[in-house]
């Protein structure tokens, strides 16, 4: 089964260069070989079937089809051992620790930008700086309740932030989904190895949500643009596992700067709301007045201090990834320490001697818009042809700050099951975090992964499936 399988080039997570698999995946790998090719592809047949009757799906924005798709699972779970999971852990505790209080000072003093440490037009320039969120205090203080930030692996094994995603980060239902799924196909496996559990997730979520009121019970609602949003099935998931309420802005209305959701049995006051609807569509008297999604008076209940939104308004400045350029800075001045995990290197095509060095490396580089996301807005240049690099060059030369580049990694992979064989496909970890009355790490992640030979595009928008990750006790 593992005859011909390929690791030259790449850090591969289950055999080393040597051949051998790593010590955490050695009885994986013996499971895999006993089961046979035949038992395996029934396995992973079922499971396709399996997403469907759930209705694990999502809706490809652009696809002409108009047809909604199953985020393929591959049935090879990834595992992590005890001390790689500690460094991610501890990596993005102290990650989204510094990166709280980067956002509280951009809308307060602004020290950070005083002091030089990063440029003043960078914020101004971003798209995502609130002039309404300043001055604001959120409840407990906290910007960042929910978070999902990308981790790749370099050709070494070593572990890189590749992005951040402080808005509305996606995923979370299917981490919980193919745990169901895959703990059913492999329960031996699964409890000999003592994987950590993830089902509490939602309680977990809830429990944060409920500690920014102050009321003993608080009300919880999650606020959707709607079934035809492409993480529809997500939001309403979410809101049946925590038993609070799945709301449309249609759904809610304000009174005397209180939030109100109507019902049948008349108004029912809401106290936090888990919005997943971005910042300018969220309240049309101040932000985006076309907005059919937000609640009109929103804004002015939530600075009054009558409802918690979790993320909070104005979170997305620091989701910027040109901002991302320069977190390792930020990690030092706001808690005077190095990144315990590093940034991929990245040139910002808004400073000059970066422009001059992506032109010249355009077909090297990966090229991403600062504020886009899903894999769109990006050029991966060893695998764009010449025309694709002059259209990208174009775009750079009329608006540099829209621009970022990074090298082209060599992303660690895991064994996938293809059409043909076992065979190692690349692979990002997408890890969920919970800032509440502390920062939590869920002991488990989204595993991303490209499921064409040779691509390192695994957004599932782009064709890409996902894999359950196992984190060891």
């Amino acid at each position: 089964m593992f005859d011909k399988y390929k690791v030259s080039g790449f850090y591969d997570e289950m055999i080393s260069g040597e051949g051998v698999a790593r010590d955490h995946y050695a009885t994986l790998k013996d499971y895999l070989i006993n089961s046979g090719d035949e038992r395996l592809r029934q396995l992973q047949f079922s499971t396709d079937k399996a997403q469907m009757s759930m209705g694990m799906t999502f809706n490809v924005y652009h696809d002409s089809q108009g047809v909604e798709k199953i985020l393929h699972l591959d049935i090879i779970p990834r595992i992590l051992n005890r001390n790689e999971w500690d460094e991610i852990e501890g990596g993005l505790q102290q990650r989204i620790e510094a990166l709280n209080l980067f956002i509280h000072d951009l809308y307060h003093d602004q020290k950070i930008l005083k002091d030089k440490i990063i440029p003043d037009d960078l914020i101004r320039s971003s798209k995502d700086f609130l002039d309404a969120c300043k001055g604001l205090n959120p409840p407990k203080d906290i910007w960042i309740h929910i978070s999902g930030s990308d981790i790749v692996r370099d050709g070494e094994g070593k572990f890189m932030v590749l992005e951040d995603n402080l808005r509305c980060p996606s995923g979370v239902s299917y981490m919980l989904e193919n745990r169901e799924i895959i703990k059913g196909i492999f329960p031996d496996l699964f409890r000999n190895l003592g994987v950590q559990p993830v089902a509490d997730y939602p309680a977990q979520l809830l429990n944060m949500l409920q500690y920014l009121s102050d009321k003993e019970k608080p009300s919880v609602a999650v606020l959707t643009p709607g079934i035809y949003n492409s993480a529809y099935f997500e939001h309403s998931y979410l809101a049946l596992q925590m038993g609070a309420e799945l709301v449309t802005g249609q759904d809610l209305m304000v009174e005397n700067n209180r939030v109100y959701m109507q019902t049948t049995a008349g108004l029912e006051s809401v106290d936090v709301i888990y919005r997943r609807i971005d910042d300018k569509f969220m309240d049309p008297l101040v932000f985006n007045k076309d907005s059919m999604l937000g609640v009109p008076g929103l804004f002015e209940a939530y600075k009054k201090g009558n409802v918690a939104i979790a993320n909070a308004p104005g979170t997305g400045v620091a989701d910027d990834k040109a901002v991302y350029a320069y977190i390792p800075r930020i990690i030092k001045y706001y808690m005077d320490q190095d990144p315990k995990i590093n940034n991929v290197p990245t040139y910002l095509c808004s400073e000059k001697d970066s422009l001059k060095y992506v032109l010249e490396h355009l077909p090297e580089l990966v090229v991403k818009e600062t504020n886009a996301a899903g894999g769109y807005g990006m050029m991966i240049g060893p695998k764009a042809d010449s025309k694709t690099h002059e259209e990208f060059r174009e775009k750079i030369l009329n608006d540099p700050r829209n621009y970022i580049a990074q090298p082209t990694l060599s992303l660690s992979t895991v064994p996938t099951i293809t059409d043909k064989d076992i065979a190692a496909r690349h692979v990002d970890l997408r890890p969920y975090i919970l800032y509440g009355d502390s920062i939590k790490v869920i002991p488990g992640a989204l595993t991303r992964v490209a499921l064409v030979e040779g691509s390192l595009v695994v957004n599932s928008s782009q064709g890409g499936g996902s894999k359950d990750t196992w984190v060891l006790f």
